[in-house]
């Protein structure tokens, strides 16, 4: 294993580190490793997220104006506590409620949920969105139901936006449940990723096969098969999301997103085939990112999105934003 890290079993420690001083218009509570997004927006909703690390820039990359107020960091792919959580609440709450932003994973569930519970004992008031986008499979080892991917990134872009319109917890929640129930996902990976304090890859994968359908903590997906050409991996995955939903005749935001071992200069190529895939389907991109926004540590491969998006999916998704990883129109 070659690491640009320190201890290895200090490594979501030194990262804060490295984001406090690389981003001092943010907050980062040491103690919960919470990354906060200023002070409190006074009379607004806050958007809360978090999750395991390993997927960067999420959810921390994405803390800033016109998206999410706090994101909270649990271990390597494991979800935080709801400790981190509630103090990600307290951070942000300017007595307009709190939405919380969560990936349909067994342990992000629970604990969002106890921790919702325990900010309502403290007065604070929560709603929670959850996002189950993945076409792949329908439940894994850390799920009940389809996991929750690339789409959560564009419900935090959108609630983050309907939040600094100054629109209320109810009506922030309804347009974030309608991006999350619009949007399918599905990965390809070539290589696993590896956990810094495993030190070896967490699968074996050999050098002629690539796991088609694979989840973003290495899950396995629908099948293990032999490298293919750019063009026939973007048909594949092109096809079963558009199977699984029909996205004619109306406009989509498609977000082709790297897993984080994988360069450029090959995003490109298969964003080229995916949007001929995508046309030959009848399906009109209106808005598209590709890059690396929702990764897998190290993992070479990539992840498709798409979300059906009305005027108003839009209007937000084009509003302005200012976060590490995110940042237009200001």
């Amino acid at each position: 294993m070659k690491k640009l890290i320190g201890d290895p079993s200090a490594v979501i420690a030194d990262a804060l580190l490295g984001v406090a001083a690389a981003h001092p218009d943010q907050t980062v509570d040491h103690e919960n490793r919470v990354v906060i997004s200023g002070a409190p927006r006074e009379g607004r909703v806050a958007i809360v997220s978090g999750g395991g690390t390993g997927h960067e820039p999420l959810h921390a990359g994405f803390v800033g104006a016109g998206m999410l107020d706090a994101a909270c960091a649990g271990e390597v792919f494991t979800s935080p506590t709801p400790d981190q959580m509630l103090a990600a609440a307290q951070h942000v709450d300017s007595g307009a409620g709190v939405l919380f932003v969560v990936k349909n994973y067994t342990g992000d569930v629970l604990n969002f949920e106890m921790a919702a519970d325990l900010a309502g004992d403290e007065g604070i008031r929560t709603a929670t969105v959850l996002v189950a986008d993945d076409v792949s499979v329908e439940d894994s080892t850390y799920t009940a139901g389809r996991r929750g991917v690339g789409t959560t990134v564009v419900v935090e872009k959108v609630a983050g936006a309907a939040a600094a319109e100054g629109r209320s917890l109810e009506d922030v929640r309804a347009v974030a449940q309608r991006v999350s129930e619009n949007g399918r996902s599905m990965g390809v990976a070539l290589t696993s990723g590896t956990v810094p304090a495993v030190g070896k890859p967490s699968f074996d994968l050999p050098d002629d096969e690539m796991e088609v359908g694979v989840g973003i903590h290495g899950e396995p997906g629908r099948r293990r098969e032999k490298l293919r050409p750019a063009s026939e991996i973007a048909d594949e995955i092109a096809n079963a999301i558009a199977d699984d939903r029909d996205f004619t005749g109306e406009p989509v935001i498609a977000l082709l997103s790297g897993l984080g071992g994988t360069p450029q200069i090959e995003l490109y190529v298969m964003y080229g085939e995916i949007a001929r895939a995508l046309e030959a389907r009848g399906i009109a991109v209106a808005r598209s990112l590709v890059g690396d926004y929702i990764t897998s540590l190290d993992m070479a491969g990539c992840s498709l999105t798409l979300v059906a998006a009305d005027d108003e999916i839009l209007r937000l998704w084009d509003a302005p934003v200012n976060t590490p990883a995110l940042r237009w129109g200001i």
